[in-house]
This record gives structure tokens, C-alpha cells and sequence, in this order.
């Protein structure tokens, strides 16, 4: 193909213009075009610059002007329209629900969903019908695993600032089936103030190792002074949990800053809190795989502890 390649390719459209079907494979194996679904192409350039939830968007628009015209976007693909997390959701298919009592089906492009569907439940985004966030969140609460569930949820509570009761009420459809008790787990644990998702993980893991932390407490010093909010306090005990992400420091970066500096700044952060009596934890991304692993850097910081003086100053919990 000697003209420029657009970034979205339509076969129908290449057809028009006079290219042949051979012309469009043989762009495909010299990497021009990679095909997106059967019939639509992305530029090479565009293909290898867009992340898999930016994917699957294009994948989104690329699919529902073929669909009828009561499919609306629902499940994790009205998360990634949404703008939610899409850590461990699967992304190879759009998925689409009907107001039907039953005829979903799937193919290797498309899960289609039959369930009921309400005013409230679909909103418009980009000119795509598409469930709500509340329904998004409870349709995902039943069908992906708990600790994903979470992920996503916490940040629809954080992000749309949507209530838990919201997501409930969303969820009132389906108390007859499948996943319902799943979702119901998923939907009392979710908070709001977890504020990635690595924290949200985190959460699960310390829930799974027996711990109950308080999120985003602020700690001050005897004199009030504000020393540092932390991600999870286990204030019985003493000891500050902390999950460090590749972007950890980025939330602390102020102007005229530069990485180096954020870290920086959070390694006083962190001698503060110590200094005022207060043992740290700290795990990864990577520690998330093997929980154990955390669980042991808390209990070394319980050791620490025992041997030290009881915390001074005052932790303040978030409303």
C-alpha cells in the first residue's frame, strides 16, 4: 500500500479505494497494519503506541456498529470506557448485554450477555451506550475474580465517587444468579480510599493474612505536626504498612520537582514516622504474587516493635 495508512483501516474501505484483500494481507505480514477484528485494521505505528486497555477500546468502536441496536457495552468493557482499572480482566472480547431473560452467546470477538437492564443502568459514553459505573461494578463483582472485583470497585468508589450503596442497588438484578454471593463478598469489602492498584491488592493480601489496617491515616507528631499519611496503620501494633508502585512518588511530586526528589522527600517522611516510635513495612508489586512474603516483613516490623518504646504523637483516621 504506497498511500499513508490511516490509523484505523476498514476492509470495506481499502476495497473502495481499489486495494485488493492480498494487498491488505501482505501489509499485514510486513507489519503496516495488525488486524484488530475481522474486517477492521490499525496502523502498525498506532498498534505498538496503544496500552491494552486503550486496545480495546478501538476494539469497542470497531465492533458495535455491527451489533443490533439494543447491545449496550457492559462488563470490563464498559470499564475500560469508563476508565476503570483493567488489571486481570481479559480483554479479547467485547462484551455486550441485551434486556433479554436469555439468548447470550459468545463468539471469538464477542460475549454477549442476556440480563435486564433498566434506565439507570446505561449511560452514554462517546456517543456509546454503555452501562453505568454502579452496574459496570456489580456486573464484574459477579463474574471475575475477588481480588480483580476489588481493583475495579475500589476505584469506581474512589474515582466516580460512587457510594457502595449505589453499586447494590445495581446489583438487585441478579439475587437469583450466578456469582451473587461472590459479588455480595466482593461488595462489603470494597473502600474507596484505596487509591491504586497495588493498594487495593494489598488490601486483599492483608485481609488473607489475618490483618484489619486502617487506610490513609495521617500521623502528627506530640506537638500536632503532620508527619506523613500512610497507606495501611495497624495501630495496636505499631506499625506502618507500605505498598511501593513504580509511580509511588509521583502522588508526592510538587512543582519544580523531579523524581529523585520525591524519593527524597519520602525517605524523611519515613525517618519522621520512625523517629516518633512507629515500625514501617514495606513490600512491592512483585510481593503481591506471595503474600508470605509481606506477611513476614510485618512480623519482623512486630519484632522491632516489641523491643521499642510505644509510639508517640497521634494518628488521625479519614472520615
Amino acid at each position: 500500500m504506497s498511500e499513508p495508512i490511516p490509523t484505523v483501516l476498514r476492509r470495506r474501505d481499502a476495497l473502495a479505494r481499489g486495494y485488493t484483500d492480498g494487498e491488505l494481507r501482505a501489509t499485514c505480514r510486513s507489519g503496516g497494519l495488525r488486524r484488530l477484528r475481522p474486517g477492521t485494521y490499525l496502523s502498525g505505528d498506532a498498534f505498538a503506541a496503544l496500552d491494552a486497555a486503550e486496545l480495546h477500546h478501538e476494539l469497542v468502536r470497531a465492533t458495535i456498529p455491527g451489533v443490533s441496536a439494543d447491545a449496550v457495552v457492559s462488563h470490563q468493557s464498559a470499564a475500560v470506557l469508563h476508565g476503570l482499572p483493567v488489571w486481570a480482566l481479559p480483554l479479547d472480547r467485547v462484551h455486550v448485554t441485551r434486556h433479554r431473560s436469555s439468548g447470550g452467546k459468545r463468539t471469538r470477538h464477542l460475549h454477549s450477555h442476556s440480563a435486564p437492564l433498566t434506565a439507570a443502568d446505561v449511560v452514554l459514553c462517546d456517543g456509546i451506550s454503555v452501562t453505568s459505573v454502579a452496574r459496570t461494578v456489580a456486573d464484574l463483582c459477579r463474574t471475575v475474580p475477588f481480588d480483580v472485583a476489588v481493583v475495579v470497585g475500589d476505584a469506581a468508589l474512589r474515582a466516580a465517587k460512587l457510594p457502595v450503596t449505589a453499586v447494590a442497588d445495581a446489583l438487585v438484578y441478579a439475587e437469583r444468579r450466578p456469582g451473587y454471593p461472590g459479588a455480595r463478598r466482593a461488595l462489603g469489602f470494597l473502600d474507596g480510599r484505596s487509591e491504586s492498584v497495588g493498594e487495593s491488592r494489598s488490601r486483599v493480601a492483608l485481609a488473607a493474612l489475618g490483618f484489619e489496617p486502617e487506610l490513609q491515616a495521617s500521623l502528627l507528631d506530640p506537638d500536632g505536626r503532620f508527619l506523613g499519611r500512610v497507606d495501611f496503620l495497624l495501630a495496636d501494633a505499631g506499625v506502618v504498612g507500605e505498598f511501593d508502585g513504580k509511580i509511588k512518588y509521583g502522588k508526592y511530586l510538587r512543582d519544580g520537582q523531579d523524581p529523585g526528589d520525591a524519593v527524597f522527600a519520602e525517605k524523611q517522611r519515613e525517618d519522621s514516622i520512625r523517629d516518633m516510635g512507629w515500625e514501617v513495612a514495606r513490600w512491592t508489586w512483585r510481593d503481591l504474587s506471595t503474600p508470605a512474603v509481606i506477611d513476614a516483613r510485618i512480623g519482623r516490623a512486630l519484632l522491632r516493635r516489641d523491643g521499642r518504646p510505644r509510639p508517640v504523637g497521634t494518628a488521625l483516621l479519614p472520615n
